[in-house]
């Protein structure tokens, strides 16, 4: 690389018969190759040499002996699969104790939003096990994935199984969950759905703890007040066992969003899965032309929009400044780790403040007549739950939760089954409306949501809440933390199983308790 300037010069010189190009281009060779040269001797230098294995491993132990930690949330996934973690986050660092978060996937230490919570990346199977012999008495599970199994083989370690989300698709129960101590769930319907599952869990092992996440959803505060109503339609993907009645996208999406389009008085957000066509190509290609159609929607529609006052581009460049990971380009992963391992106190608080302003920045940036598609992290689901005045969407988590709010929802049923058959075998849509795929039945739907006392779904919202995520009182988070203490007091139990229990024991707090 370093001759090429030299040879083009070289070049030149030969077709023109001007000697200087050959001195120029040979020059900026000899300049490149001494930048290169004194980029090298930078990195030799032992200030700038990576860290060896051995070096980092020390490092590791190290820390594990001076922060001690009792509660971990254990990570592993693919590039789109961080939500899944980063949902329990906030939820972790409330936790009583020394929680610290467990990759396996370098690329995933980049992905995890912000938190004050400690993070190491442990891509190794040899480095893993360094964690028999920590304080760490729990590792919580917000998913499955190949590399679990090599972290349930430490034996001084409860784990246990949270899952990211819940609904009443058949992988809310899958059988790999009877490989945790126990399973962690929202409220007595999963039990249930454990329980006729008969997939080999007990129901001794599994715990409701709420969905302590969902704090971040504001509850129902009337009809409509403004002249528009606004509908969330949040389908989920297609799945991978092939069942057409897992994604209303192929058979219904598009009769939904035309009929929505077709009111007036409907300001409409979709919001497809992220995976949305990653398995099957149609569900990709309706989804494509739903994007269409209320691209089309908008173009008929005309208003003021808000003058750009750049407050949004404000919010924006501060939130990604919180958010995005500060790392040297030619940092290596144990650099990384260091850092991720020793956050900065305050983060996630300032970050939760710039999350609210920004929030509050993109919706005024916005005409409250325009329909829009949401595609990017920003806003969150949670955020457009806030703003919307009813939701539409399939069997799956985003139902569940958005009955924390107890407003309106619909749940689209692309099976074969006729309608009791569907909420029989489907609980989360007992208190909804069940749309067909021809979308019939949408015009009366906006009705009950524009006029309270014609909802006849009321009642039957509230019980269904507190049937699938657990009573009011107390709080979630609290039958979180509970649990998690419950569970490391099971692991102090087992983890001397030869030495009497009075010797000392490793508390809640990480400290080491001496007897006398």
């Amino acid at each position: 690389m370093y001759g090429l300037p030299a040879t083009a010069g070289l070049l030149v010189t030969a077709a023109t018969g001007e000697p200087r190009w050959a001195a120029l281009g040979i020059a900026l060779s000899l300049g490149l190759a001494l930048m290169g040269l004194a980029d090298l001797v930078v990195r030799l230098l032992p200030s700038r040499r990576p860290a060896g294995e051995q070096e980092v491993l020390d490092w590791f132990d190290a820390w594990l002996a001076a922060y001690r930690p009792t509660v971990g949330l254990y990570f592993s996934g693919g590039v789109s699969s961080a939500y899944q973690a980063n949902m329990w986050l906030e939820p972790l660092a409330k936790l009583d104790g020394k929680p610290v978060i467990i990759l396996r996937e370098r690329f995933m230490m980049q992905k995890i939003a912000a938190t004050d919570v400690p993070i190491v990346c442990l891509p190794k199977v040899s480095t893993l096990l360094r964690l028999e012999q920590s304080t760490l008495q729990v590792l919580i599970h917000p998913s499955n994935s190949g590399k679990t199994s090599q972290v349930l083989r430490i034996p001084t370690i409860k784990h246990t199984f949270v899952n990211h989300g819940e609904s009443d698709k058949l992988s809310s129960c899958n059988p790999y969950a009877k490989a945790y101590d126990e399973v962690w769930v929202a409220g007595p319907a999963a039990r249930e759905r454990y329980a006729a599952a008969q997939v080999g869990v007990e129901d001794k092992d599994v715990v409701e703890i709420g969905r302590p996440q969902l704090d971040a959803v504001r509850p129902y505060e009337g009809p409509p007040a403004g002249p528009y109503t606004t509908v969330l339609y949040a389908p989920t993907w297609e799945g991978w066992d092939g069942n057409p009645g897992n994604t209303s996208v192929i058979e219904a999406g598009e009769n939904i969003v035309r009929a929505l389009l077709a009111d007036p008085g409907v300001r409409l957000l979709y919001k497809p899965h992220p995976l949305t066509g990653s398995v099957d190509p149609r569900a990709g290609e309706a989804d494509l032309r739903i994007r269409e159609l209320v691209r089309a929607a908008n173009r008929e529609r005309t208003g003021e929009r808000p003058a750009d006052d750049g407050e949004l581009a404000r919010r924006t460049r501060e939130l990604d400044r919180l958010t995005t990971a500060s790392f040297r380009a030619a940092a290596d992963s144990a650099e990384r780790m260091l850092l991720q391992s020793t956050p900065e106190p305050g983060r996630a608080e300032a970050v939760a403040r710039a999350t609210a302003a920004w929030e509050r920045a993109y919706w005024a940036s916005l005409p409250e007549w325009e329909h829009q598609v949401v595609t990017d992290v920003r806003p969150a689901l949670y955020a457009c739950f806030n703003r919307a005045d009813l939701l539409i969407s399939d069997v799956s988590s985003v139902v569940s939760d958005f009955l924390a709010s107890g407003k309106p929802y619909a749940v689209a049923n692309t099976s074969e089954l006729d309608e009791a058959a569907f909420r029989a075998a489907f609980p989360t849509a007992g208190a909804a409306t069940v749309l067909t795929s021809d979308a019939a039945g949408t015009a009366a739907l906006l009705d009950a949501v524009r006029h309270p006392e014609r909802d006849e779904l009321v009642d039957a919202r509230a019980e269904l809440k507190r049937r699938l995520l657990g009573p009011d009182e107390p709080t979630s988070q609290e039958r979180f933390d509970m649990a998690v203490q419950a569970l490391c007091a099971a692991a102090r139990e087992r983890r001397l199983p030869g030495q009497r229990r009075d010797e000392g024991t490793v508390c809640a707090s990480g400290t080491l308790t001496l007897p006398g």
